[in-house]
């Protein structure tokens, strides 16, 4: 299962790279067959979000390590380097740019984007 890491590099600039999950056969949920999942994270809280059509969150940081999780609608993520990239449905983002001068997050498309927010703990 892929995903992508948005993080910031030693001189505060963020940066994409695509990277996967590693997963491996489990029985989580007996009776039901087997499933293929990653290994568990540690997480603080988990947030549902509405992001309003043509909505322009400027220049920021991560306030903290998460997971985004699309559900609907389409974002596009602006990191440091200048690389832009459009997030929708079915997509995950490791949000891990906690320092320098973070990326950008606009609403893109018809309508408005949503989402979960899966903070991990420190």
């Amino acid at each position: 299962m892929k995903y992508t890491r948005l993080y910031a590099d030693d001189q505060g600039i963020s940066h994409f790279e695509d990277l996967e999950f590693e997963l491996s056969e489990a029985d989580i949920a007996p009776p039901a067959a087997p499933l293929n999942v990653s290994a568990p994270f540690a997480v603080a809280q988990c947030l549902f979000a509405s992001v309003p059509q043509n909505w322009d969150g400027g220049w920021h940081p991560a306030p903290r390590r998460q997971f985004w999780v699309q559900i609907a609608g389409e974002l596009e993520i602006e990191a440091g380097d200048g690389e832009r990239r459009r997030i929708g449905p079915g997509s995950v983002v490791l949000l891990e740019d906690v320092s320098g001068k973070g990326h950008v997050t606009r609403v893109v498309g018809h309508g408005p984007a949503g989402g979960v927010f899966v903070q991990l703990r420190e």
